[in-house]
């Protein structure tokens, strides 16, 4: 590999940090670096304290983990939700996604995560005990499983319906608009949409 060769230690350093990025590459990131600056100073330290402030201040909701400004995300403290419906997603992109469908009006629960023994990644590491104590609580009437139809999420998906059968609560899960192995995240917003009106009992989606 040729050495590259910087004019400034500190253009260097900026191109390094911007490469560490998930698929950023080095040609990439010195074409990033050089916008910026080309930008006004004022633009650029905003950019610069905004990273800084997101990483600092935020927070997640103590009801149900999403990313939020405050201990309470606006999804769970809007008087519009319906608290005694939950549904269940791997991360905040899912849960942005089911979100623009504008066919759900529940609360979330996000797990941080799905089982993956692969990846070192067990029930323990994820946020399944609190949402086991969310629906022990006796107010949640129905849980909605939306995890990815992969391996591991029908794994995550099995192992809490495990846990949750026996508690007085119906368990759905989508239907399966969203196709085998694919993540919700690059679901189109129709089929997410009509997968989450037509969900189906987690039980008979099994015999499936």
């Amino acid at each position: 590999m040729i050495n590259e060769k910087f004019p400034s230690r500190l253009l260097e350093n900026a191109v390094n940090e911007f490469s560490k990025l998930p698929g950023i590459g080095r040609k990439t990131a010195l074409r990033l670096v050089l916008h910026l600056l080309r930008q006004d100073r004022e633009e650029v330290t905003f950019f610069g304290e905004s990273i800084i402030q997101l990483r600092n201040d935020i927070k997640h909701c103590k009801v149900c983990h999403n990313i939020s400004d405050s201990e309470i995300c606006n999804i769970c403290s809007h008087p519009a939700r319906v608290p005694e419906i939950v549904c269940v997603v791997e991360n905040i992109k899912d849960v942005m996604s089911i979100e623009n469908t504008q066919q759900f009006n529940g609360l979330y629960h996000v797990l941080g995560g799905i089982i993956s023994p692969m990846d070192g990644i067990g029930p323990s590491d994820l946020e399944i005990n609190s949402l086991i104590e969310r629906v022990q609580e006796g107010t949640i009437t129905e849980v909605i499983l939306a995890l990815s139809t992969t391996m591991e999420g029908d794994t995550t998906n099995f192992f809490i319906y495990k846990k949750l059968k026996d508690l007085n609560v119906r368990i759905s899960t989508l239907a399966r608009g969203v196709s085998i192995g694919d993540e919700l995240e690059y679901a189109d917003e129709i089929t997410l949409g009509r997968s989450i009106k037509n969900r189906m009992n987690f039980e008979d989606s099994l015999s499936q």
